[in-house]
């Protein structure tokens, strides 16, 4: 048995591109989908609807107002969700979990270059509980020189952390130092700002890791999407 994981940041809450956000999602086929820069707006309660409609009936959203880039969680199988108000006194809001019985997921939508605990936090979540756990979602940070030509990343020491923790980087896992990115500056300068981290017992589980480019180059998001694909 295959189960996919979507992770996508939809650009500011998706606004007019609702609709055509929720076909793209749903022809992925993926059983359980993070999206970033959600907003609890209108337009965040079409795709939520559309999204129910289409058999993700399982949702969580983040306690953010609708003016904020946020996280929705959605499934079509069955969890337990947890929000995590004491994670950082501002962007606690840009965090969210879904317990599953085999693992657990943390859907993120990580602030750009602006200070946060938010990396801390989940290392020490990953570090206190046996629980395995799956990361995804926009980081907005990664390895410089890497993960980017230069050296503009902050909070790639948290990110170290992390994966001394035990998670591990599952597109780098498959594709090894494959250079691919998955939003690029005006200038055209291209950055890995979106991963999906796993625990060392599911790692054995990771069947593929990659980046759907199509939707950004097509403009319907300014990021790729990333599918794990585990089995």
């Amino acid at each position: 048995m295959e189960l996919r994981v979507l992770s996508w940041n939809i650009r500011a809450g998706g606004g007019s591109r609702a609709p055509q956000l929720v076909r793209a999602v749903v022809k992925t086929s993926a059983a359980i989908v993070v999206l970033s820069e959600y907003r609890n707006n209108d337009a965040g309660i079409t795709i939520r609807h559309k999204l129910l409609q289409a058999g993700y009936r399982y949702q969580a959203v983040t306690h953010a107002m609708g003016t904020a880039n946020s996280v929705l969680l959605v499934s079509k199988l069955p969890f337990a969700s947890e929000l995590h108000p004491a994670a950082d006194d501002v962007y606690s809001a840009n965090i969210v979990t879904a317990h599953f019985a085999a693992f657990s997921l943390v859907g993120v939508y990580l602030p750009h270059k602006k200070k946060h605990q938010l990396l801390p936090y989940m290392t020490d979540i990953v570090s206190n509980h046996s629980q395995p756990y799956v990361i995804a979602g926009d980081y907005n940070t990664g390895k410089n020189y890497v993960d980017q030509k230069g050296n503009s990343f902050m909070y790639t020491d948290e990110l170290s952390a992390l994966e001394q923790a035990g998670m591990t980087d599952a597109f780098r896992l498959v594709h090894g130092e494959a250079e691919e990115y998955s939003w690029y500056s005006h200038q055209g300068n291209g950055y890995r700002y979106d991963h999906t981290y796993v625990s060392a017992a599911l790692a054995a589980t990771v069947k593929d890791c990659y980046y759907i480019h199509d939707y950004r180059e097509s403009g319907l998001s300014d990021h790729s999407a990333m599918m794990l694909t585990m089995g």
